[in-house]
């Protein structure tokens, strides 16, 4: 686990308690929508807050399989999940040269497939494109792709990104609306900008290229809070339902799961949440009958992204 910084000192310990002795609240996956796959966390770039530090160079989630997926496809039909949506982020996804085939037979099960990447080099090789139009022909809008575009100006992009990122990120989306292709956006709240107002420049970036994204759909443009470890964040209690309105159903580990696989490990696992790859205490199993425990809100990432934040990747 990361250090959840000097200002969370003696939080987030104990899974059944919270420092001061309160029941500490538990999500049940009472409603799977989603299952996850985490292609790898290598990427052609490394952004300055990746909240999972993919970059050129670290492959501690190396890459999954056509063979892996499959096996969990098989199992999310034994176990009767219900899922409607299987997504993939990374890393970048599109580093994984079995990420079309992953796709495909995802696509062939009646999923609808959402892909989390930068629209960048890796998606626009030929060959990755090849796959993208053959996909796009054969199952049209049950295929996504989320593009991560950090903020509404280059500016701001790139100092996250590095320069000229914002501009090849244009490009490939670009290409993926002369194509007819279903595109959605993730951006980030950290310019000290209002949600509408960050909407409103979303609105217009999306106006003047021709993109089909309502950028004042949370769904179509997921606006993320930051995860800043090292803000204090109060520790979820069984009594905070009541006390926010919320209910455990609405937090992103009732409704999902992702599928990792470690660097030198023999099989995949399964984490309760896309935030927390690298936490120990969120590794379920090695398969979903294991993952279907419930999962102690033990982060401070669980308290500021999801209850208080009330983000979910799926948007």
């Amino acid at each position: 686990m990361k250090d959840a910084g000097r200002a969370n000192i003696g939080k987030f310990q104990n899974p059944a308690l919270t420092a001061d002795g309160q029941a500490r609240a538990q999500v049940s996956l009472s409603n799977p929508q989603t299952l996850w796959f985490n292609t790898g966390t290598l990427c052609n770039i490394e952004c300055v807050n990746c909240y999972i530090e993919s970059s050129p160079t670290n492959d501690a989630l190396v890459y999954l399989s056509e063979a892996e997926v499959i096996d969990f496809l098989d199992q999310l039909e034994d176990r009767g999940w219900g899922v409607s949506e299987i997504g993939f982020t990374g890393g970048e996804p599109f580093m994984n040269q079995d990420i079309i085939a992953m796709t495909r037979a995802c696509l062939e099960r009646g999923y609808e497939v959402l892909i989390l990447t930068n629209a960048m080099r890796p998606m626009m090789r030929k060959a990755m494109r090849a796959g993208l139009l053959e996909l796009q022909a054969r199952f049209g809008d049950k295929l996504t792709l989320r593009i991560s575009v950090d903020h509404h100006l280059a500016l701001h992009h790139d100092t996250e990104r590095g320069v000229g990122s914002f501009a090849k990120t244009i490009t490939g989306m670009e290409w993926l609306r002369d194509n007819g292709f279903k595109m959605a956006v993730a951006g980030r709240s950290m310019w000290h900008e209002s949600e509408p107002e960050a909407r409103t420049g979303f609105d217009a970036l999306f106006r003047r290229h021709g993109f089909a994204i309502d950028a004042h759909n949370p769904a179509e443009t997921v606006i993320f809070p930051e995860m800043d470890e090292s803000v204090e964040v109060p520790e979820i209690t069984t009594a905070c339902w009541g006390i926010l309105d919320i209910s455990p159903s609405a937090v992103m580990c009732a409704s999902s799961r992702m599928v990792i696989k470690r660097k030198g490990a023999d099989k995949p696992a399964v984490v309760a949440c896309t935030l927390l790859p690298y936490d120990a205490q969120f590794e379920l199993g090695t398969t979903l009958q294991e993952a279907e425990r419930d999962v102690a809100l033990n982060h401070p990432h669980c308290a500021k992204f999801c209850v208080l934040g009330g983000a979910s990747c799926s948007g």
